[in-house]
């Protein structure tokens, strides 16, 4: 097993920071102009970040690996989330609005898994 390099670490920790605060001002933002029932700004958030992480994998072998990770696990896998796509389609759920639920967490999952697809296609064209 590898040790830990603590100057990589730190970096990813500061890339989760700004991963985690990228999220919310992007949320807020779009909540505020959007103004609506449907969570548009986190559907954004995951759609982009999906594309960034297909991008940053389709593009690893080119890149160091110290660089992927703090990119890809700090700094994407703070700035995505899926716990706040389940917790608002319950909440959907719960207040009987089906429709919603039934958009939010299919609608996330095929957007997020095409954002993906065309970033990892277009990572790996860019590096080949």
């Amino acid at each position: 097993m590898n040790a830990v390099d603590p100057l990589a670490f730190l970096l990813l920790l500061a890339a989760g920071a700004l991963g985690a605060g990228s999220r919310y001002v992007v949320d807020t933002l779009v909540q505020r102009v959007w103004m609506r029932t449907f969570p548009l700004g986190i559907l954004l958030v995951n759609v982009t970040g999906s594309f960034l992480l297909g991008l940053l994998t389709g593009a690893a072998l080119a890149l160091d690996d110290s660089l992927v990770a703090i990119v890809g696990v700090g700094f994407l896998g703070a700035y995505t989330t899926f716990s706040t796509v389940s917790v608002e389609t319950m909440l959907f759920a719960e207040r009987g609005r089906w429709r919603l639920a039934l958009g939010n967490v299919v609608g996330t999952l095929l957007a997020a898994v095409a954002a993906a697809g065309a970033g990892l296609l277009l990572g790996m064209l860019l590096t080949a």
